[in-house]
């Protein structure tokens, strides 16, 4: 099976904990950059790196690379990949941008300007052209412009990562699933070791340690992933899926953890023992309607995350 060359987005700060996990599930060549990991694998790789790796967000597969000037040579250098490679005219597509560069501004404009080349390209050539699904497309392109480089990736995820499936109940300004578990693999916590957050919201730092502590993959409870819906080019490979799927499953554990949270309010309490519920780990979490100041440390120590 051939290999690629694979990119995990992350959150900044979260770059060597994404690294150890990679090296761990099997990645090679691994390389941490600024909010991101380049590795190789291959596409058994894809597919356990987005069931797998709990501080990613994203994992592309880079296609090409160009340079750019302005928005006639971007749209020039799109035109010119050979896309009836990864799309037929009945598929559909989703472009998503990413600037870091002073030629342009406006990283919608730029998704626009690529989509046209690449239908435009289908027009002259079938008469026909693939169409723009912006929620669940055939395929998800990612462009990267860095100063006069840009980037040309394939989205192998679909939704973002941190988009569990399991949180339900949410509070304002929830803490992303992805930085929680970043949170809690920092901290050098054990699973045979408390764990207690006292101010635990809607519960989410406490069900990624659950699901740490029982080896739980993030992608567990989601029924998707972008590569799933990809025909040509790395074409979903069902059987090869279901078994990495049955492996990782196979080793979930029901070992007890010891992970206790408090929280003050007592329509947030509701919400996060529900999370909690949906997330099928209430035998791990215990969360108790309770001030910080008033809430009793389990005996053992271990470790708080505030």
């Amino acid at each position: 099976m051939s290999d690629f060359q694979l990119i995990a987005k992350t959150t900044y700060g979260l770059e060597d904990i994404l690294a150890a996990e990679i090296l761990k599930l099997g990645g090679r060549d691994i390389q941490t950059l600024n909010r991101a990991v380049r590795f190789t694998g291959d596409l058994g790789m894809i597919y356990k790196s987005n069931l797998c790796l709990r501080t990613a967000l994203r994992i592309l597969v880079p296609v090409t690379s160009f340079q750019v000037s302005d928005e006639e040579s971007l749209y020039n250098e799109m035109k010119q990949i050979e896309w009836e490679k990864y799309l037929d005219v009945t598929d559909t597509l989703a472009i998503d941008t990413v600037l870091s560069t002073d030629l342009f501004n406006h990283s919608q404009f730029i998704s626009q300007k690529a989509k046209d080349a690449i239908v435009d390209r289908f027009r002259e050539r079938e008469q026909n052209r693939p169409s723009v699904d912006l929620d669940r497309p055939t395929l998800r392109i990612n462009l990267h412009i860095i100063d006069d480089v840009c980037d040309v990736s394939f989205d192998s995820s679909g939704d973002s990562l941190h988009k569990r499936g399991y949180r339900d109940q949410t509070n304002k300004a929830p803490l992303n699933e992805v930085l929680a578990a970043g949170l809690v693999l920092l901290s050098g916590w054990q699973k045979h070791r408390n764990l207690v957050d006292p101010m635990c919201g809607s519960g989410t730092i406490l069900i990624e340690a659950a699901m740490i502590a029982a080896n739980i993959p993030p992608g567990y409870y989601r029924t998707e992933f972008g590569f799933m819906l990809w025909k040509k080019y790395l074409a979903f490979d069902e059987n090869l899926w279901n078994t990495i799927y049955e492996a990782v499953i196979n080793r979930i554990s029901s070992e007890p953890a010891r992970i206790f949270g408090g929280e003050l309010s007592h329509h947030v309490t509701r919400k996060a023992k529900e999370n909690v519920k949906l997330a099928r780990v209430e035998d791990l979490v215990d969360i108790k309607e309770s001030n910080m100041l008033d809430f009793e440390p389990p005996e053992g120590g271990g470790v708080v995350i505030l």
